[in-house]
């Protein structure tokens, strides 16, 4: 029994690792690729950042709604939706769409069409990929526990293999060269070939695993189940809920609401930090640190928010995740005061400070699917649904997040060219975007000054805002207790857990 607990969730925990191996090449290079290589202009950056921002947000509700709609229309009585079948179409899902997603990577690397074109197609097909993937393996983690203890261990095992897949952001300073692209382009080749192969294996290994071992005593429980008189307590209605009615639901569920406006700020500053993290090191410490140290602290900051979470969630076990998610905010904030009050001559303090405010955001960001699989146990339990609309619910909250990852660049160069005149897009020929491979020299103190109180300020306001939101929030202790009670006697059994696999 331990042997095979620890197997699953290995494998489940594995798929991570087959899409951080991409993800975090493309996040780190898509910008710098067409703006440096492609020499895309501003006018079609701009649309097509417009354009994902659309796409980018509405894609998750619409791929939850399509993978989750039959259970909340499903009879009240005959063929219902089982726990099981919950779980199979969305291990089907993902060796489906895994390998897909690869492909799309790779479509970044080669220049097939003018640059506006492809960097509008290229990040639409890129995004809807990881969507599906996201959105299943996200369920996936509400879909086979409910205990608390089960999805710590779920989400334990996840982030050891993203930190495993953030190595290839220490892996690609080796091949990444602006003026010759072949090397680069052989490294995310076989990126793509390994994560490929990653998906097909284990969500096969998990599916067959599945059918032998969970299905047959689920289905001799059914039978059993149709010998009883009388129905479970919780039984989906008579007529479709439709997506208006759901959408109504949705909008009474006040700790969904509190959530996803304290997620909207976490999802911006996330990606504020990605985005922004080479301009800081140009800016602030290029003329005190070698190149080298730059692209270390980089992979550093890309590694380190994973293994901390190793540490948060044992954190999560004995606090709870509201306490520890808490912890941060006010961790964040009173970092920020720091640095502000030390000002922006201290290098060393720089260094600490630019880095661990990258892992401890991330560290947050780690932390929010818990809470998000816990909000899926509340709206089963509140609004008495057959099944737990995991995947839809996922969707949801990205639709209302999401438009954080495109603001964050948006709101970044606007705010730096308001405040310094600097514009990224109107430099000479010579110069490259700002990247940790950029020669000493930081430009101008204007420059240097406003890059320091963009690092600053951003989280300080954003702990602020987000302090605010999470106060606000209710889903946890004795409440949170209840609803995981609720939801395990409601499925009577049903339910697939991750001891039983």
């Amino acid at each position: 029994m331990g042997r095979s607990v620890l197997s699953t969730a290995v494998l489940y925990g594995s798929l991570a690792l087959f899409t951080s191996v991409l993800h975090n090449v493309f996040l780190l290079y898509y910008v710098d690729t067409f703006v440096s290589v492609y020499k895309i202009d501003k006018v079609s950056f701009w649309v097509g950042e417009t354009v994902f921002l659309l796409w980018n947000s509405f894609n998750d509700p619409l791929f939850g709604w399509l993978s989750d709609r039959t259970f909340l229309s499903s009879p009240q009585t005959g063929s219902q939706v089982t726990s099981p079948e919950v779980v199979l179409k969305r291990l089907k899902a993902l060796s489906a769409n895994g390998p897909l997603l690869a492909l799309s990577f790779l479509a970044f690397w080669v220049a097939w069409a003018s640059p506006g074109l492809q960097f509008l197609l290229c990040l639409c097909l890129y995004d809807g990929f990881l969507t599906m993937v996201d959105l299943h393996h996200s369920a996936l983690l509400a879909d086979l526990a409910v205990s608390a203890a089960d999805r710590t261990r779920l989400n334990f095992h996840c982030s050891a293999f993203s930190a495993l897949g953030s190595l290839s952001v220490f892996l690609s300073y080796s091949f990444w060269d602006k003026e010759d692209f072949h090397a680069f382009r052989l490294f995310c080749l076989a990126l793509a070939a390994f994560s490929i192969l990653g998906f097909f294996l284990v969500s096969g290994l998990l599916r067959r695993r599945f059918e032998k071992e969970v299905r047959p005593r689920h289905e001799e429980a059914l039978a059993l189940k149709e010998l009883s008189v009388g129905n479970a307590p919780f039984t989906s209605p008579e007529h479709p809920v439709t997506i208006q009615q759901y959408l109504k639901q949705l909008s009474r569920h006040k700790n969904f609401m509190w959530f996803v406006s304290m997620n909207l700020i976490q999802v911006f500053h996330c990606h504020f930090n990605n985005n922004f993290f080479p301009l800081f090191l140009e800016h602030l410490l290029s003329d005190n640190i070698s190149a080298s140290s730059g692209s270390i602290l980089l992979g550093i900051s890309y590694v380190a928010p994973h293994l901390n979470n190793l540490y948060f969630l044992t954190l999560c076990q004995r606090h709870g995740v509201y306490q520890v998610i808490r912890w941060l905010f006010l961790l964040k904030l009173g970092l920020s005061v720091a640095m502000l009050l030390a000002g922006a001559d201290h290098v060393f303090l720089l260094c600490i400070f630019i880095a661990s405010n990258r892992v401890f955001t991330e560290g947050t960001c780690k932390l929010l699917k818990l809470v998000i699989s816990d909000l899926v146990d509340e709206d089963f339990v509140v609004n008495r649904r057959q099944q737990p609309v995991s995947a839809l619910l996922f969707g949801m909250v990205a639709l209302l997040t999401k438009p954080g990852q495109t603001l964050a660049p948006l709101f970044g160069t606007w705010l730096l060219c308001a405040y310094t005149g600097y514009d990224i897009f109107q430099r000479e020929p010579a110069e490259d975007i700002p990247g940790p491979h950029v020669a000493p020299g930081s430009g101008t103190p204007p420059l240097r000054l406003g890059c320091f109180h963009m690092l600053v300020f951003v989280p300080i306001t954003c702990a602020l805002l987000q302090l605010a939101a999470w106060s606000r929030f209710t889903l946890h202790g004795r409440k949170l207790r209840g609803i995981k009670s609720s939801r395990q006697g409601a499925q009577h059994g049903g339910l697939v857990d991750v001891k039983a696999i």
